[in-house]
């Protein structure tokens, strides 16, 4: 019998994927799904070492290890800096929210409501994007 701190040291995955891999067990094929919990002491669930070392063994032949780190939040810096679209449109909503603080004096109550409502998008990513543009606001 082996628990999932065992079937994380030999897989490498995370305890986010390997909750994944045994949530999601009904939808893959018989020899790629993940073991049943075989027994259950407290609150730690024990898996038949062969079954997961099969299970490892099948999962490695036909999907690989490239797709271990798929679960949970990509890397980033929490301001959409990853790369990608989602940074392109944050700059221009901050471009937009300076040029409003530059016609406005500065900052006013309510900007990024109003940005919402003449742009489109969501309140909150417009209020990330005046807080942005504040701080370059502020430097100039």
């Amino acid at each position: 019998m082996v628990s999932r701190v065992w079937i994380r040291e030999l897989t490498g995955a995370s305890a986010a994927t390997l909750a994944r891999w045994y949530a999601q067990r009904h939808t893959q094929p018989l020899e790629r799904r993940h073991p049943e919990v075989v027994v259950t002491v407290g609150t730690t669930h024990y898996f038949d070492q062969q079954a997961v070392e099969s299970f490892w063994a099948a999962w490695q032949q036909d999907v690989g290890t490239g797709r271990l780190g798929a679960a949970g939040r990509k890397p980033g810096d929490g301001r959409g800096a990853n790369g990608g679209v989602d940074r392109t449109q944050r700059d221009q909503a901050v471009s937009v929210a300076l040029a409003a603080l530059r016609a406005e004096g500065g900052p006013r109550r309510g900007l990024a409501a109003r940005l919402a409502r003449e742009h489109g998008g969501v309140a909150r990513s417009w209020q990330r994007a005046v807080a942005e543009a504040r701080a370059l606001y502020e430097q100039e």
